[in-house]
């Protein structure tokens, strides 16, 4: 990790308009972020669940993000610095430390492959053994790992990263994304006629808003017509399936496992939990958590939290549980 300077954490806060206040020089420096029971005196911790206050009775860390009204229990080795969300502003500066940022270095491996039908535009690396190929544009400051293959009809907009082993065709990235190791975006997604089982050309694309991360394995179908969609801040983990024409909204978080079938919309704010399964040409609503392992058949409207299979409201699954529990 990078040793930060306390003055380089609060540059990131002020950006970020986080409300902070602290004693410590502005030139002191953090070693690493830890947390507050495998911190040692040269790191930056931070406190933001009540039920490990016993350990932060016994912290070691030279300082630590915390709320106002905890920092009683910090002992006197630890200083604090005190902010509204702990979690937040450890989320802001998390970046700091983090020695394997993947920036352009500007220089294309000669071991690559890009098609004369492709542009690259300025500062953009390319590793070994990568193939570009038609009708792809790369924007600035982009960086492609080793082994993906890019194309054809791909735009990548400024500042994406792309891992190794990565298979994208017929996307569209916006600014900022992170496509992760062995992510498969743009491929024929799984059509055909149900009867004689003939198979259903896909001629639509994918589109991924900006500052939206795409974990390894994690396979995103192009259209059969139009567009598959993953909006804007959008997080999907590993391992999830995402089929042709689905459309999911701006801050989406998706956990690992996850499979959502064609033809489904679903609203911004979406939370859906590991191995969630999802119907298609259902209609998810705004402000949605769906709980892990559920299996969603029907539509849901707006702020609704389900569980369970077939899923229903949170509070009838939990009822039903208790009185199954019951009968035993």
């Amino acid at each position: 990790m990078n040793k930060i300077k306390l003055k380089d954490i609060k540059k990131v806060f002020e950006k970020n308009s986080i409300k902070f206040y602290s004693k410590i020089s502005d030139n002191e420096i953090f070693k690493s972020i830890k947390t507050i029971s495998n911190s040692s005196n040269d790191d930056l911790s931070f406190f933001s669940n009540s039920k490990y206050i016993n350990d932060l009775k016994k912290i070691k860390a030279k300082a630590c993000l915390i709320e106002e009204k905890f920092i009683e229990f910090l002992p006197k080795n630890c200083e604090p610095i005190i902010v509204n969300d702990p979690y937040l502003a450890l989320a802001f500066i998390s970046n700091l430390f983090n020695s394997e940022n993947l920036n352009s270095n500007g220089i294309i491996n000669e071991n690559t492959f890009i098609n004369t039908n492709s542009i690259i535009k300025n500062n953009v690396q390319i590793n070994p053994f990568t193939t570009i190929h038609s009708n792809s544009e790369i924007y600035e400051n982009v960086y492609i790992g080793s082994n993906s293959s890019i194309g054809p009809n791909v735009v990548i907009s400024k500042n994406v990263t792309i891992h190794d082993h990565v298979s994208i065709s017929n996307t569209i990235i916006k600014e900022n994304c992170i496509i992760k190791p062995g992510a498969r975006i743009g491929g024929t997604g799984f059509g055909f006629e149900i009867k004689t089982k003939e198979k259903i050309h896909h001629s639509g694309n994918v589109i991924i808003g900006k500052n939206s991360s795409i974990g390894s394995n994690t396979t995103i179908d192009r259209a059969v017509f139009d567009s598959t969609k993953v909006g804007e801040f959008s997080n999907i983990d590993n391992l999830v399936q995402i089929a042709h024409n689905v459309n999911i909204g701006d801050f989406a978080i998706i956990a690992a496992q996850v499979g959502i079938a064609g033809s489904t919309k679903i609203g911004n704010y979406i939370k859906i939990g590991g191995q969630a399964g999802i119907s298609g040409h259902l209609v998810i609503g705004d402000n949605v958590t769906i709980a892990a392992k559920s299996g969603v058949t029907k539509n849901i409207s707006n702020n609704k939290i389900v569980a369970g299979f077939p899923a229903k409201d949170i509070k009838l699954w939990k009822k039903e549980v208790i009185r199954n529990s019951l009968k035993k």
